[in-house]
């Protein structure tokens, strides 16, 4: 290939990527970006950010046109004799170290000064939240409520929060663009972080896992809703409520004539209308709700009905393995603490470290084969004759029909 046509394909090349980035640029939303003042915590790094970038830019300025005038006033000539050796200039060579010590100083003070703001103690009536990092999924617990949840925080508006942040395996790393703070989950180790969500409305931000934590890193989501302090205190009564629990005792035939009994019996009153549950998923922006394509291969039969009776029995039994990871208030049988919290599973969005929305035709897939949908993922395969992706052969666990997992999925429902 002649010379100027390879220049001609890598210029060609050069500007396309260029243009790229500056298109990139004029997008009209950023959701996922760290240049917001949502916080008090966005806000000291910002201001720091701002001096740093504008004294940075002062002197790449000041440098690159002594470059330039060099370039040109000591260019070489036709004719022009050597020039003379210089072995030395002590003005210049204290100036040189003098003004670079001098910009340090200068970037030291207001860094060191963001450093200690933002790694002093939180306020004492700060919210209590503990964040707990598992391959590949978020725990929160609210120690003053006596909740735990998982892949969703509810955070008041107005109100500082303290995450006391630890790892349950290997490294990971908390971080909500949006919102401010970036910090590491390590093993035997408790880290802080604190910031108020003082300067949004209701709303929806994307968090993430910054520190590669294995196979499914990129698919470790969480998602974060600020709301008003009253709708956090409703949302945080509701929460710390056991599940709503289904009476599965066997129900007498009905008399002749009569219609049958409901098939379901909710034990407590459900909440009210007028109290918070959680975030209306109408109001969730399309950023944050999950566009995860499903896997191909992965089938059910969608004319199935779930019973929800039936499904309370099953997730009890040991041989669904339920019982052994997950934990539902209120339910004895549900102690587990491998996986996720399901006390009030339906009230949340999405499922799977946040990869897949919460409904219907997304959980049902989930059970019967999590780690096709999911690679690396601790939850068995549970689907009859499905391959379990860890070992290639058929499931031993579980070995539940589409009925079966139709019937867990409509008890999981009602856990709202």
């Amino acid at each position: 290939m002649a010379p100027q046509s390879r220049l001609r394909r890598r210029s060609l090349a050069a500007l396309t990527a260029v243009l790229a980035v500056l298109l990139a640029a004029c997008a009209p939303a950023h959701p996922n970006s760290i240049f917001h003042s949502h916080t008090d915590f966005n806000r000291e790094v910002d201001h720091l950010w701002t001096l740093l970038i504008g004294l940075g830019s002062v002197v790449f300025v000041f440098v690159e046109t002594l470059l330039l005038i060099t370039l040109i006033k000591f260019r070489k000539r036709e004719g022009q004799p050597a020039p003379a050796q210089t072995h030395g200039n002590t003005r210049m060579e204290i100036a040189w170290t003098a003004i670079p010590a001098l910009i340090l100083a200068v970037i030291a003070v207001p860094t060191v000064r963001t450093i200690f703001r933002t790694e002093a103690p939180a306020a004492a009536d700060a919210l209590q939240v503990t964040v707990i990092g598992h391959q590949w999924w978020w725990e929160f617990q609210y120690p003053q409520y006596g909740i735990t949840t998982a892949n969703e925080l509810y955070l008041p508006i107005g109100r500082t929060v303290n995450f006391t942040l630890k790892t349950a395996d290997v490294i990971h790393s908390f971080w909500v663009p949006e919102l401010g703070g970036k910090r590491d989950l390590v093993s035997n180790h408790t880290n802080y972080l604190w910031f108020t969500p003082d300067s949004v409305g209701d709303d929806v931000f994307n968090g993430f896992c910054a520190e590669y934590c294995g196979m499914s890193h990129a698919n470790m989501r969480f998602k974060v809703f600020t709301v008003k302090p009253g709708e956090f205190a409703d949302w945080a009564k509701h929460e710390a409520e056991p599940a709503a629990a289904l009476d599965t005792a066997a129900k007498p035939a009905a008399p002749a004539g009569k219609p049958a009994m409901p098939a379901v019996q909710v034990a407590q009153a459900a909440p009210s209308t007028e109290s918070f549950v959680s975030f209306p998923r109408k109001d969730i922006p399309a950023y944050a709700v999950p566009q995860t394509p499903l896997p191909a291969g992965l089938t059910f039969d969608r004319s199935l009905v779930g019973d929800p009776v039936a499904g309370a029995k099953l997730v009890q039994q040991p041989t669904t393995m339920c019982m052994a990871c997950h934990a539902i208030k209120g339910n004895p049988m549900m102690q587990g603490v491998l996986g996720p919290n399901l006390t009030h599973v339906a009230s949340r969005t999405t499922i799977a470290g946040g990869l897949y929305p919460n409904d219907k035709e997304h959980l049902e897939l989930w059970i019967k084969n999590a780690r096709v949908m999911k690679p690396g993922v601790l939850m068995y395969t549970l689907g009859a004759g499905e391959i379990d992706p860890a070992t290639g052969k058929p499931t031993e666990m579980g070995k539940l029909t589409d009925q079966q997992i139709a019937d867990i999925v409509a008890y999981l429902q009602t856990l709202k």
